[in-house]
């Protein structure tokens, strides 16, 4: 207040100036002493400026009330002293006139009024007014009246300024804790942790921080005056219903009750905005209402990562397809209706071949990215039809609603096995994987989710038996598949522990000589109450399992030990897996297998089959230059059967071509074209200066054919069958030859398949495949082992029967021949009717 009013005190001493120097005139003034009268107007004129600007600094705001009121009461007695020194060119005080006293009185009650607020300034301003009065006061009678009048004075304004000062500073410190309240709320609401609100008695706002009216894009003046409960939309949640959040905003204002963060969504603002709403009832000393005052805070962020949690349970993070809590609950909903009843949905089972063997050579982060292409091409293929999932690892699922009509769903299954099993191109890396595909389809195969995913694994499992890249539908008999399956699995781990596995050796021999120039070593099992298992039940099994290293090294090293008592010409040739030729420790296993069988390098050739090469990389090819630096001979296994490309036979250091007996049989049958093949084939390999073997010859028909195609080697049963190490070692202790068996005629045309079949006996019924077909008889392979001559009825997958009777059994395979010969297009026709169902639904 003072400061506030030292511009009224400036101006009243420069009108009291004004006014003595016109009432005294410029003669009035004493000759010696010019200065006294603008001297002291100069100095009050200086000295309330300079108190006037110092108000303003930072310095005078942050001093103590004590420092304020010294510094005020000092330039209160010197304007005292200043109006003393006016008034010293009076020899007395009686001489002074009228205007004197007016002037004088006046600037002491207007000093006196201005420094009120402040009474140490007004007792300092009268004792300078009552030393100059008794300096000229002539009556000792007035002059002691007016000391005790001012002694009195003081001391009462001493008390008053006490009072004052106490007062002045609880008011300090109330003002300085105030504004560093309003300032932390301030850098609060601006940091936009937080914002405030204010409402009258009926709800309306009365403020509103200006951080939320610039978020919500609307002026504070607009939001004053308005009902609060326009600001925002209670949430309805239904999944997250609590006692507190049933009631809305306008409750708790219209009750008068508090609340605590409730949570609210802007009004017109879509989802995008949430905030959390505190809130008390104000009222007054009286206790009527007067409003309430709250504060808000953002939840928006909050909301956000709450949404993201609640997406990353439900999709996959990688690909991002529904993950298999999303695809349980897609499936649940697609079994029942609104009512409960069942409803009619198929569902796919998805695995990918091949793929563990990306992960393994290439790096989980080509595996990673292989894995979301593989989701974009389901996503491609199914699109609007259903929803694809991924469930983990390498698995995916289709879950198709409505979808039930057998050939739309194996036209579909066909379309994705053959989407995903294109090239995909990754780092650089040519990746080339495969799909198999299980199908169920509800209510006829389950009708509950969980029968229908376990009976669509099934179906999975079925396909992957069946060769892998191909579709299956679930029947009935593949639980008890299935659960043989298992009971394989546990027995092929067993036997790996306690050497239940053995090798026997198929001789190689040269086509002009006939002489033995080499074995190939092939890994049989011998099972206690199966007999002999096929290596195409186990091998797949043990490639799933990750038993296909264990094994393949015990083969290597027992081969080469057995070479080891050969004749240095005679070679032992080891079929190695793509999954360990991918292992980089494969050319120190090779390495420890040749010393510790003391044999050449060169006695040992690596049979490949083109699997190694559907990742090919620069690590396919440095395996080749490791090993070739070894000195060991490769051997491609199985040419034309797969993916055949003259490229691998450009890049790799291949000394043989195997070429495949499905070309071999049947080869010397009029009109076949087998042996235009054959021939092209040794053509190429003559060309690479590569050695070539034919593989499955049987008759000598077949025989006489290969060495007229030009074909180095031959390996088949008409030179032997796989042998014990034993006789091996006997056929190459003496000539090297080995004795064709009787002649063999010339048998009917066969069609190289895979077909699942059950057998059955007076003894027993057993499940097999046919591994070869004529319109005479078969070749089986089977589990169990029937005697030549046993009686057999053979029983295919759509019901059709076929009498025939054994001729031979050789170890897992036998020969049957039929009772009547078959239309072989008759046995192929669920296949080929299914072929023409996806023609027709394709065009």
């Amino acid at each position: 207040m003072t400061s506030g009013m030292l511009p009224m005190l400036m101006l009243a001493e420069i009108i009291s100036g004004a006014g003595l120097f016109v009432a005294r005139g410029p003669g009035g003034w004493r000759a010696h002493a010019p200065n006294l009268f603008l001297a002291p107007l100069v100095v009050m004129i200086l000295s309330g400026g300079a108190v006037l600007a110092m108000t303003r600094v930072r310095l005078y705001r942050s001093a103590s009330p004590g420092q304020r009121h010294f510094a005020i009461a000092a330039y209160a007695l010197l304007q005292g002293l200043c109006w003393a020194a006016w008034f010293a060119d009076f020899d007395q005080m009686a001489a002074a006139g009228p205007i004197d006293w007016v002037v004088y009185c006046s600037l002491v009650v207007i000093g006196t009024v201005i420094f009120t607020p402040i009474p140490m300034a007004v007792a300092l301003l009268w004792l300078a007014t009552l030393v100059s009065v008794l300096l000229h006061v002539q009556s000792m009678l007035a002059g002691g009246l007016l000391t005790a009048l001012m002694v009195v004075g003081i001391l009462a304004l001493g008390g008053i300024s006490e009072r004052s000062y106490r007062a002045s500073r609880r008011w300090f410190d109330s003002a300085t804790g105030a504004l560093k309240a309003a300032t932390l709320l301030r850098e609060f609401e601006e940091n936009r942790r937080g914002w405030f609100w204010e409402t009258d008695a009926r709800g309306n706002l009365t403020y509103i921080s200006a951080q939320l009216a610039a978020a919500i894009s609307l002026p504070v003046e607009r939001l004053l005056g308005k009902p609060m409960t326009n600001l925002v939309l209670h949430e309805r949640d239904a999944g997250d219903v609590t006692a507190q959040g049933e009631r809305t905003l306008g409750f708790h204002l219209s009750t008068r009750l508090a609340f605590s963060e409730i949570a609210v969504r802007g009004a017109g603002m879509g989802d995008g905005w949430w905030w959390a709403l505190s809130g008390r009832p104000a009222f007054d000393e009286d206790g009527v209402f007067l409003g309430f005052r709250g504060s808000g805070t953002d939840l928006t962020e909050m909301r956000r990562s709450e949404a993201e949690v609640k997406r990353l349970a439900s999709y996959d993070a990688l690909t991002g397809l529904p993950n298999r809590i999303l695809m349980r609950r897609t499936l649940d909903e697609s079994l029942r209706d609104v009512a409960g009843r069942p409803k009619r949905t198929a569902l796919f089972m998805l695995d990918l071949d091949r793929f563990k063997m990306v992960n393994d050579t290439l790096g989980h982060p080509v595996g990673d990215a292989l894995l979301r292409l593989v989701a974009e091409r389901l996503t491609r293929v199914v699109q609007a039809d259903g929803q694809v999932g991924r469930l983990g690892g390498d698995e995916f699922n289709v879950v198709l609603p409505g979808i039930v009509d057998r050939a739309r769903l194996a036209f579909l299954a066909d379309a994705i096995i053959q989407q995903v099993s294109k090239p995909y191109i990754i780092e650089g890396a040519h990746v080339s994987i495969g799909a198999s595909v299980g199908i169920a389809i509800a209510p006829d195969d389950g009708a509950s989710a969980d029968a229908l995913v376990r009976n669509a694994d099934l179906a999975l499992y079925a396909a992957k038996g069946d060769g892998k890249g191909v579709h299956r539908f679930y029947e009935p008999a593949m639980h008890a598949s299935a659960k043989d399956r298992r009971l394989l699995e546990m027995d092929l781990r067993k036997a790996m522990a306690e050497r239940g596995l053995h090798l026997m050796y198929q001789p190689v021999v040269d086509a002009c000589s006939e002489a033995v120039v080499g074995f190939e070593a092939l890994a049989r099992w011998d099972h206690p109450t199966r007999g002999m298992v096929s290596p195409t039940d186990f091998i797949p099994i043990a490639e799933e399992i990750g038993l296909i290293q264990q094994i393949g090294e015990w083969v290597l090293r027992t081969a080469c030990l057995e070479a080891s008592n050969w004749p240095e010409n005679v070679r032992v040739a080891v079929n190695i897996s793509p999954i360990q030729f991918a292992n980089p420790a494969l050319p120190g296993t090779v390495l420890s297998a040749l010393a510790a069988a003391q044999i050449a390098p060169d006695r040992l050739e690596l049979e490949i089959t083109e699997g190694v090469f559907l990742n090919d990389d620069e690590a396919t090819d440095s395996m080749f230059a490791r090993l070739k630096a070894i000195g060991v001979r490769f051997a491609l296994d199985d040419f034309g059967t797969g993916y055949s490309s003259l490229g691998y036979l450009k890049k790799a250091p291949f000394n043989k071509i195997k070429i495949d007996q499905s070309f071999v049989r049947g080869a010397a049958v009029p009109g076949n074209r087998n042996a235009a093949i054959i021939r092209a084939i040794v053509a190429l390999a003559e060309s690479l200066e590569m050695e070539t073997t034919a593989e499955g010859a049987e008759t000598p028909d077949e025989l006489a054919l290969i060495r007229s195609l030009g074909c180095s080697h031959i390996q088949g049963y008409i030179f032997g069958r796989p042998m014990s190490k034993d006789d091996a070692r006997t056929r190459v202790a003496g000539t090297g030859k080995l004795s064709m068996p009787e002649l063999l005629v010339t048998r009917e045309p066969r069609v190289a398949m895979l077909r699942s079949v059950v057998l059955h006996s007076l003894q027993e019924t057993v499940s097999a495949r046919i591994r070869n077909l004529s319109r005479t008889g078969a070749m089986i392979e089977c589990g169990s082992t029937f005697a030549p001559g046993t009686d057999l009825e053979l029983e295919l997958a759509d019901g059709m029967r076929i009498a025939g009777v054994v001729r031979w059994a050789d170890q897992d395979r036998l020969g049957v021949a039929f009772s009547e010969a078959v239309e072989i297009e008759e046995l192929m026709a669920p296949r080929a009717s299914r072929s023409g169902t996806r023609q027709q639904a394709a065009s």
